[in-house]
C-alpha cells in the first residue's frame, strides 16, 4: 500500500470511531422514564404498570440495563402530585409517563421541553393539554380516555338498568375540566333521559359521604362516577354506600364493579398503557411528542354486576345483558 492511502485509512478509521462510538453509547445508555400517578399503589395500578413494562421489554428495553423507572405516587393529595411533578423533573427523565389529568395539568407548571406521554387522560383538548388531537404540538402527547359526551352514555346505562331512576348525582372533581365538561354533558342530555343532574362536586372521603346521604334523602335517585383521584382513592367506599343507599350507579371504571358497584362503561387501562409504552419507545429513538398524534380508545366495555343489581332490586333486561362485554355474577 502506497504511504499516501495508508495515511487516508488511518484517517479516515480515526474519523469514523468516535462516531460509530457515540453510536453505540447512545444505544447502550440507561434511559430514565419518570412515571407520575396520582393515586395510590393498589392491585390496579400495579396491573397497569406490568403492562407498560412488558410492553417496553418487547421493544427491546431492559430494565437495569437500558432503562429505569422512576415512579411516584401521590395518593389522590394534589400538594404531593406537585412536588412529586418537581421531583421527576429535578431527575432530568429522558420522558414521563402521566396517568390522568390531574398528572399531566401538574407536570405542566414544571416543563415545557420534556416529552410527557399520558394515558387516561379525559378531553386533553378542552383541558389545554395540546392544541389538537392529530398534531398536538409541544412536548405533549398520549393516550386518551373519554370525550365530555361519554356523559350521556354513563346516563342511558343508567336509564337502561334503573328506568326509575329521575334524579341523578354526577360525582366529579370540580379542579378537573374533563370533569367539569362531564357534568356539562350530562346536564346538557337530562332532557333526553327524563332526568335532573345534581353536580355533585367531592375532594375527600368526608364530602363524599356528607353529599351521597344527602342526595338519597330524595327519592328515585342514581349516581354517574367520574374518574377523578376522590372517587378512584374511595372506590370502596362508594359502592358500599351506593348499596346502602339504594343508588344505582355507573362509573367510570371496571374496578368499581369489582369492588360491588353496580355497572361501569368504560376502556381497559392496559391497552392505553401498552400504547403509551409504545410511544415512549419511539420518542427515545428520536421522534418528538408534537409529531405523534393523540390516540382514541377503539372500544368501550360494558361491564354488569347482578349482585349488585338483585341488591338494589333491580331486573337487568335480557338485551342489555346481552350486550354486556362482561357479567359478573
Amino acid at each position: 500500500m502506497r504511504r499516501r492511502d495508508f495515511i487516508k485509512v488511518i484517517v479516515g478509521s480515526a474519523t469514523a470511531w468516535p462516531l460509530v462510538a457515540r453510536a453505540q453509547q447512545s444505544r447502550d445508555r440507561v434511559r430514565r422514564i419518570g412515571v407520575l400517578i396520582p393515586f395510590r399503589r393498589d392491585a390496579e395500578t400495579e396491573a397497569l404498570i406490568v403492562a407498560f413494562r412488558q410492553r417496553f421489554q418487547e421493544l427491546g428495553w431492559t430494565e437495569g440495563r437500558n432503562v429505569q423507572f422512576d415512579y411516584r405516587y401521590t395518593d389522590g393529595n394534589p400538594e404531593r402530585t406537585r412536588s412529586a411533578s418537581a421531583e421527576l423533573v429535578a431527575l432530568a427523565p429522558d420522558a414521563i409517563l402521566a396517568y390522568a389529568n390531574p398528572a399531566v395539568a401538574s407536570l405542566m407548571q414544571v416543563t415545557h421541553t420534556i416529552p410527557i406521554v399520558f394515558t387516561q387522560v379525559s378531553d386533553p383538548v378542552g383541558s389545554g393539554f395540546v392544541s389538537n388531537l392529530a398534531h398536538p404540538g409541544g412536548n405533549i402527547t398520549g393516550f386518551h380516555s373519554f370525550e365530555p359526551a361519554i356523559a350521556a352514555k354513563w346516563l342511558d346505562v343508567l336509564k337502561q338498568l334503573a328506568p326509575s331512576v329521575r334524579r341523578v348525582a354526577v360525582l366529579h372533581d370540580p379542579g378537573i375540566a374533563a370533569n367539569t365538561a362531564f357534568v356539562r354533558t350530562a346536564e346538557a342530555a337530562s332532557g333526553t333521559f327524563g332526568v335532573t343532574i345534581t353536580a355533585a362536586g367531592v375532594h375527600s372521603a368526608e364530602e363524599i359521604k356528607r353529599i351521597l346521604i344527602e342526595f338519597a334523602k330524595g327519592p328515585d335517585g342514581g349516581l354517574i362516577v367520574a374518574p377523578a383521584p376522590p372517587t378512584f382513592g374511595n372506590r370502596q367506599m362508594i359502592a358500599d354506600m351506593a348499596a346502602q343507599l339504594h343508588l344505582p350507579a355507573v362509573y367510570s371504571y371496571r374496578f368499581f364493579v369489582t369492588s360491588g358497584g353496580l355497572a361501569s362503561y368504560s376502556i381497559d387501562g392496559r391497552d392505553l398503557w401498552r400504547g403509551a409504552a409504545s410511544y415512549i419507545d419511539r420518542i427515545l429513538r428520536g421522534e418528538k411528542p408534537g409529531d405523534l398524534p393523540v390516540q382514541l380508545p377503539t372500544k368501550y366495555y360494558l361491564v354488569i354486576n347482578l349482585q349488585a343489581a338483585k341488591a338494589l332490586g333491580l331486573t337487568i333486561p335480557p338485551g342489555v345483558l346481552a350486550i354486556a362485554d362482561e357479567v359478573i355474577e
